[in-house]
């Protein structure tokens, strides 16, 4: 009797709507899987079409296209002898019970989850499927598969994280094999999360767990972060990377049915359910996973999973996300303004590790990734070699001087771009600035002043706007023609420096610098990104970066004192990048207003706020962010990667015109903080 079994799960960088390239990279997994002994193929949700199809899902032609891919899938060689999610002969269609529609997933929207447990139904093939399969109809619904030596049960990535997984009830019922295909996106210390799950689900039910999840950008600001998995009887036996520029990922191991029912038969709870549990209708598979004569086959042992560190993923998931973008998007390169601080420095570290990763690739023997490179630079016999280099070919960073700014900052940015090796050009905004106001002047005969020499609180802000959004002008223009100049074909993508707390208190210009094509660290904290800094001063040797990091973060957008900037984002915002984290975990993932906010962050803060101090930093942080929301409606794309993102376009879903006193919230805080301190008073009195 056979008792191993060897199953194979993947990552595959897939794209909405790139039915030729999805195609080719499933028939190259499927062709790997076999090629490594497996018999049985997973892949990721939607791997067809691309998960992040949206709206198209609604259009016929997506349907139409994805059967005629399911149909020259089933038409190839490579899929005879193993059992797919899509393979020669389509077994069951197994519909998705539980859809994802919270934060950035809007399932509902597309889909209707299967809603009949345990129930099967007859679904008619298209006829092109037909002609294939020579197969009229086939089971569709709430089933598992029957092979000759085990049964097999499927989870559609949500399913795994709601609070009734179908594994439960599968388990119970006597599936041994449980496969998920999963579209699920990065966000910084997520990924214990679903490896925690997973190997619970085998550690409580034993069983054999096969994850497969897409990888790459899938045209929009997520990040799929790979992780494929196998796990068995609590243990992972295989881990896929989680950052990688493999279009293609196959993970393999050969498991021990017995191992399973042996592990099962301790757990007298789970035997005890068993017999109580409704069973699943069974569809019959004349194949087996095993074979006769393998009770001397090794089986895959325990691993230990190895997690990266926050830095790391922000060194390694936005870059891996800056190279999808820019490869699929046929463009030169990035161009990036430099100011040398923080958020900036940051984004030129980013593209420096997707460099490092791009030749890293390449010196493995990655014929994509030096194909793309070819076409990016537009040199077919180019090899990148050092990240140096390579950086100086794709990244152009550019210093946007004015009277305002320090030459501390014009050094750093100097030594960074130097460092890292991009082409660096310095511009000086004056002349532009000065024009404008040449015709603000001649227009109205008026000419506003910085408020350090007389001016208004409007004024002073309309000066400093004014420099912004001429830097933002100045970057694309530059981005357009920079290759021009230099005598090479294409166009640069203009990258953002804005931070996710900037964003959430609106802290920039409306069309300036955080006006952008794409933005690496829009979803990335102030203080996540110091972290990150100090990271690559120690592992990318950017030696400048120690004094970047340690200098007060500051916009440079009013007049200088004996050389020296007084201007800093704090005191400008009113509040410190630390609170802003607080405010926006509090808002988004807490999902607290004013008053919810003020009640816990009394209780957080007691031992440095008394209760009328937090009330005045609550207060002001809901009329700032409530003010400046509007700014989130044309925020650039960023990547996604906090949970208390603010982004707009569909993951925090926001009024962005507020009435800003918010009367009837800050009065029931003030409310409390009478009881409050009334509270205290008496406390003191009954102590005297």
């Amino acid at each position: 009797m056979g008792r191993t079994v060897t199953v194979a799960t993947c990552s595959l960088n897939q794209w909405a709507l790139d039915f030729d390239g999805n195609l080719e990279r499933i028939l190259k997994s499927i062709e790997i899987a076999k090629y490594k002994g497996a018999r049985y193929r997973l892949g990721p949700e939607l791997e067809i079409c691309g998960y992040g199809c949206s709206d198209h899902y609604y259009e016929s032609d997506t349907l139409l296209h994805s059967f005629q891919v399911l149909a020259k899938l089933m038409e190839s060689p490579i899929t005879q002898d193993i059992i797919c999610d899509v393979g020669m002969k389509i077994l069951l269609i197994r519909p998705k019970i539980s859809l994802a529609n919270t934060g950035n997933y809007r399932e509902m929207r597309w889909f209707t989850p299967w809603s009949k447990p345990r129930h099967v139904e007859e679904y008619f093939l298209p006829r092109m499927i037909q002609e294939v399969t020579m197969q009229e109809s086939v089971p569709f619904g709430d089933a598992v598969l029957a092979t000759l030596d085990t049964c097999i049960g499927s989870e559609i990535c949500e399913e795994l994280w709601t609070p009734a997984s179908p594994h439960i009830e599968m388990g119970i019922d006597g599936v041994e094999i449980f496969t998920n295909s999963s579209a699920s996106h990065h966000v910084l210390r997520k990924a214990h999360t679903r490896v925690e799950l997973v190997n619970f689900t085998t550690a409580k039910n034993g069983g054999i767990y096969l994850m497969a999840n897409q990888k790459g950008c899938d045209g929009d600001r997520l990040y799929y972060d790979g992780c494929a998995m196998i796990s068995i009887n609590g243990d992972t036996v295989a881990q896929g990377l989680q950052f990688s520029l493999d279009d293609v990922e196959v993970l393999v191991a050969t498991l021990d049915l017995e191992d399973i029912r042996s592990y099962r038969a301790e757990i007298s709870s789970r035997n005890l359910a068993a017999s109580r549990v409704i069973p699943y209708h069974r569809v019959k598979v004349n194949f087996a996973l095993s074979c006769f004569d393998d009770a001397c086959t090794p089986a895959s042992q325990p691993i230990q999973w190895r997690y990266h560190s926050p830095e790391e993923e922000i060194s390694l998931g936005p870059a891996c996300w800056l190279w999808d973008y820019l490869r699929r998007s046929k463009q030169g390169g990035f161009l990036l303004p430099l100011s040398g601080g923080v958020d900036s420095s940051s984004v030129a570290c980013i593209v420096y590790s997707m460099c490092l990763q791009v030749c890293s690739a390449v010196q493995s023997g990655n014929q994509r990734v030096l194909d793309d490179v070819h076409k990016i630079v537009n040199d077919e016999v180019y090899i990148p070699k050092d990240p140096r280099e390579f950086c100086g070919r794709v990244l152009t960073t550019c210093y946007m001087a004015s009277e305002n700014s320090s030459q501390d900052t014009l050094y750093k940015a100097k030594s960074l771009a130097e460092e890292i090796g991009s082409y660096h050009i310095n511009i000086n905004i004056d002349g532009a600035v000065k024009a404008i106001w040449g015709i603000f002047n001649a227009v109205t005969g008026r000419m506003p002043q910085y408020q350090v020499h007389g001016g208004s609180t409007r004024e002073n802000l309309a000066l400093q706007n004014v420099q912004a959004r001429v830097r933002m002008v100045l970057a694309y223009l530059f981005a357009q023609l920079c290759l021009w100049t230099r005598g090479m074909p294409g166009g640069l993508l203009v990258l953002g420096t804005s931070n996710v707390d900037e964003s959430l208190r609106g802290y920039f210009t409306k069309y300036d610098c955080s006006s952008a094509d794409i933005n690496p660290i829009g979803g990335i904290s102030k203080t996540d990104l110091k972290g990150f800094i100090q990271y690559c001063s120690e592992n990318f040797h950017l030696t400048i970066l120690r004094s970047i990091i340690s200098a007060p973060a500051t916009a440079e957008l009013e007049p200088l004192k004996k050389g020296h900037v007084t201007q800093t984002d704090e005191s400008d915002m009113g509040m410190t990048y630390a609170e802003l984290s607080v405010y926006g975990k509090l808002r988004k993932i807490a999902k607290a207003g004013p008053y919810t906010m003020f009640c816990k962050l009394v209780s957080m803060w007691k031992e440095t706020c008394a209760p009328r101090e937090v009330a005045s930093k609550v207060k002001h942080f809901f009329q700032m962010y409530s003010v400046n929301r509007h700014k989130m409606t044309t925020l650039t794309p960023s990547y996604h990667a906090a949970n208390y993102s603010p982004d707009d376009n569909r993951f925090d879903l926001r009024p962005f015109l507020y009435n800003a006193s918010w009367s009837w919230q800050f009065r029931c805080i003030d409310e409390q903080v009478s009881k409050l301190e009334s509270k205290e008073e008496n406390l003191e009195e009954s102590k005297e």
